[in-house]
């Protein structure tokens, strides 16, 4: 099983904005631990995968490392960790993508601490 990681910054903004829904929310971020796989691929930078999981009309970004999730073995998928940086509505999701670049090009994947 894959470890997940919410950023406290988005966990805060997430429970703020969505309120009650926040549950639903937390609990697909939470199913990626079973199911890696899941999300869309978006993009790498230094072997840092970045990828996206949608709820209507949000979508929520995480971070993981690229060669242990094309590996998939039970061993490699303990050691996995996905981490959940940013979100943003359809309007601002090229503007945080290239953000998110930017930041992981600039400082590495350590700066979404």
């Amino acid at each position: 099983m894959a470890r997940v990681v919410i950023v406290e910054s988005l966990k805060n903004e997430i429970l703020k904005k969505f309120k009650k829904e926040s549950k639903s929310i937390f609990k697909l971020m939470l199913s990626l631990k079973d199911n890696p796989n899941k999300g869309k691929l978006l993009g790498s930078v230094g072997g840092i995968v970045i990828k996206e999981l949608k709820y209507k009309n949000f979508r929520f970004y995480f971070l993981a490392d690229g060669f242990k999730l094309k590996i998939l073995s039970k061993e490699a998928l303990a050691d996995l960790l996905l981490k959940f940086v940013r979100m943003s509505d359809k309007k601002y999701q090229n503007k945080v993508i290239k953000e998110i670049k930017e930041i992981l090009i600039k400082l590495g994947p350590s700066a979404f601490e």
